[in-house]
């Protein structure tokens, strides 16, 4: 039997070996695609599509947003949803928004609960975050993640949390939470900016396994 090495410790005479060791366990992160932003209007992950996975395989699916650079100054990164193979990305959804910041001269500072980013059964795309700068050296990154998509029981909630260099040289934190209103499966997501074009950065999805 070949011998197996696990946290600096050798295992024999086993049977199976455990799930840590082969990275099935519960809650390991399972890389399904990443798109890469090239001056690009959109960004779209849509299930069965060039090997992408937005079904019932994964309970739980998380975007990973690393360094989006918008094309134009303070321009917001925003998303939506849509079912099967419809394409009009209008799902009705309802969130709530906590955002954090600190200037670089150290004379600004806030954190609060902001109700001009809240949604309310609103159709239109959702900011993730906001006036993001596009000096050479800024961008944004975070997360975003959405539980059981394809539930036919159950609305659709998601979390997403975000920092980034804000146009007027802030470190903003921007933290989102909600749910699409709908218990059809939902089969496709677009990122985009409010205007102009996603000039370089990548998203990545994963799954994440329950068992």
């Amino acid at each position: 039997m070949a011998l197996v090495k696990y946290n600096n410790r050798s295992l024999k005479n086993l049977t199976t070996v455990p799930a840590a060791v082969t990275g099935n366990s519960p809650g390991a992160l399972v890389h399904i695609k990443t798109l890469t932003a090239s001056s690009s209007s959109t960004l779209d992950f849509l299930n069965g599509s060039s090997n992408v996975v937005l079904d019932d395989t994964y309970p739980i699916y998380k975007f990973e947003f690393i360094n989006i650079h918008p094309s134009a100054n303070a321009k917001s990164l925003t998303f939506q949803t849509d079912t099967g193979t419809n394409t009009n990305y209008n799902i009705a959804c309802t969130t709530t928004a906590i955002k954090a910041y600190h200037n670089e001269p150290d004379s600004q500072t806030q954190l609060d609960y902001d109700t001009q980013y809240d949604a309310a059964q609103s159709t239109s795309f959702i900011n993730l975050a906001e006036e993001i700068m596009n000096n050479n050296d800024s961008s944004v990154s975070g997360t975003l993640t959405i539980f059981n998509p394809s539930s036919s029981t159950f609305v659709k909630h998601f979390m997403s949390d975000m920092h980034g260099m804000r146009n007027d040289v802030y470190a903003w934190r921007f933290m989102k939470a909600g749910y699409f209103n709908t218990t059809t499966a939902l089969t496709r997501f677009q990122f985009k900016l409010n205007s102009g074009n996603i000039d370089v950065g990548q998203i990545k999805l994963y799954g994440i396994k329950d068992a």
